[in-house]
């Protein structure tokens, strides 16, 4: 090992300015005769990347707790460990959490080894050793496997593996194929992760990948275009018409209310003609309590988006309104942000909103599908409480309502639209929050 990884922590050693390609041999311990795998990996990748690397090159299933040590065993507590989520969760604090390491900064010169263990009951022990730094090229995948030898032992067969052997667990001990390793190592999940997607999404695109109406959102996610194309000021003010209505007259001295706590009439018919989904309205909207979608829209501008706040009987700018005023830039940035669901919410909530953004970033132009989203939701485990599967129209009626936020990004309405349409800017807005 380098004496500048035994001097320099991980968090402190610096990563490299490009990406390189590491030619990285990794050894499961003690096996004879051995057992092994050669990879060339991106240096950019976090070790929870790496961490699944090693799961498909080894045949294994993510189904036990697992952790890397630089400097020493993973076991020893001198080393320099790097921790899988549960061990973070459980409030195991002598380490770093992986996702948080590239493995650039841990294997920097050939010879550096990390150490890497799967099932802490079954303790499957292997070492990564860094052999050469190559090159990279624009495009090159996030990991490659170049060679090895002899299949792994499968989950769960430490003892029968100890005791009986190899040819007792598998039907053709010295079979490897490099080829199956990486038809797996192509998946959307390693572009996707590549591209700073959002962790739970990625997650929920592997479970999906297994169902029959599922399998295809992955690969659409990963042919969006990388990087996504930032739309202009222009279509951006188009799109987001309402908005930035709401934000000028809020910014020229308030938007007084009625004692009631409504929009006046006045306001509520200017509203109107700007609010997208006031296209499918019937009625006079001229009163707020009786004109549901700009009812709807301003509440949003409140509460989720928190650009605008009711002070003293009027809407006035918030910080992030301010911000945003007459700047639909500054404006996309900050829906994107708001509207990326944060972890500490209700895991329906959370799912059901990256699944309504995943949807709506491959759905430019066009209707978002509902009934598959909730047909996701019930596969993914939920049902309501006398075990009826999720409906479409859940989606508009959850805690969050990302699906709200999103069909009103679009040009003033001129006529009828479909209820659950999705503009290209919306489409972008949806792909830009999957990032955050």
């Amino acid at each position: 090992m380098s004496d500048h990884l035994d001097t320099v922590p991980p968090s402190e050693a610096m990563p490299r300015d490009l990406p390189t390609v590491l030619r990285i041999r990794i050894d499961l311990a003690d096996a004879q005769p051995p057992i092994w795998r050669r990879l060339d990996l991106r240096s950019d990748l976090t070790l929870d990347v790496v961490h699944q690397v090693i799961q498909d090159a080894f045949g294994w299933e993510d189904a036990h707790l697992h952790r890397f040590a630089l400097g020493g065993s993973v076991w020893d507590r001198d080393a320099q460990l790097f921790l899988c989520p549960y061990d973070v969760a459980e409030g195991e604090d002598q380490g770093t959490p992986e996702e948080q390491v590239r493995l650039d900064q841990v294997l920097n010169e050939p010879g550096d080894v990390l150490e890497y263990v799967y099932d802490y009951g079954d303790d499957w022990q292997l070492r990564l050793r860094l052999e050469k730094i190559l090159p990279s090229e624009p495009g090159t995948p996030p990991a490659v496997c170049v060679d090895g030898r002899r299949a792994a032992p499968p989950e769960d067969s430490r003892f029968e593996y100890m005791n009986d052997g190899l040819a007792t667990l598998v039907e053709d001990p010295d079979r490897f194929e490099p080829a199956e390793v990486n038809e797996l190592l192509e998946r959307p999940w390693y572009v996707l992760r590549a591209r700073g997607m959002h962790p739970r999404l990625l997650e929920l695109v592997n479970v999906l990948s297994m169902t029959s109406d599922g399998a295809e959102l992955g690969a659409r996610l990963a042919a969006l275009p990388d990087p996504p194309a930032k739309p202009s000021d222009d279509e951006l003010r188009t799109a987001f018409s309402a908005h930035l209505w709401f934000l000028d007259r809020a910014g020229d001295g308030g938007v007084p209310l009625t004692a009631a706590g409504y929009l006046r009439p006045a306001v509520v018919e200017e509203a109107a003609r700007l609010v997208p989904t006031m296209a499918n309205w019937i009625g006079k909207g001229n009163r707020e309590d009786l004109t549901v979608p700009v009812a709807n829209f301003r509440e949003s501008l409140v509460k989720q988006l928190k650009l605008l706040r009711k002070y003293k009987g009027a809407l006035h700018l918030t910080r992030a309104g301010a911000a945003a005023r007459d700047r639909p830039a500054v404006l996309f940035d900050h829906l994107a942000a708001s509207i990326t669901p944060p972890q500490e919410r209700g895991r329906f909530t959370v799912d059901a909103d990256l699944l309504v953004l995943a949807y709506a970033a491959v759905t430019p132009d066009g209707e978002l599908p509902l009934d598959r989203i909730a047909a996701h939701l019930t596969d993914l485990g939920y049902l309501h409480d006398d075990g009826r599967p999720v409906a479409g129209h859940v989606l508009h009626q959850y805690e969050a309502n990302v699906h709200d936020i999103l069909v009103n990004v679009d040009a003033p309405p001129t006529g009828r639209r479909a209820r659950s349409q999705i503009s290209a800017i919306a489409a972008a807005l949806a792909g830009a929050a999957l990032h955050h």
